[in-house]
């Protein structure tokens, strides 16, 4: 299992149409969202894959010029630049797993 993980913080003037907006995803497959504790409006994503493939796919996806979530960026304090992404693979006996 791989994951991708989104990064983010929105501006306070945007919490509501935000959390309006995020709501309905909340329940995609393999989607948790995150809320830092002592960063309030930091948020954490973290979406499941089977493989490499599927969570460079998701990544692409997140932060996709065309992307149906490209229209949160206006909410995030210096757009989708701020926007971070990345990929993990699981670590077994302090090695990586190798690609599948």
């Amino acid at each position: 299992m791989f994951i991708c993980f989104v990064e983010y913080h929105i501006e306070p003037s945007a919490e509501e149409r935000y959390r309006g907006w995020i709501a309905p995803r909340r329940t995609e497959a393999g989607f948790k969202l995150y809320e830092g504790t002592d960063q309030p409006l930091l948020f954490v994503e973290v979406w499941e894959a089977m493989d490499e493939e599927e969570a460079l796919n998701i990544k692409k996806e997140r932060c996709g010029e065309r992307s149906s979530w490209r229209e949160m960026a206006d909410w995030v304090p210096g757009g989708s630049a701020k926007i971070h992404a990345w990929t993990f693979k699981p670590v077994m006996d302090g090695r990586a797993v190798p690609n599948s």
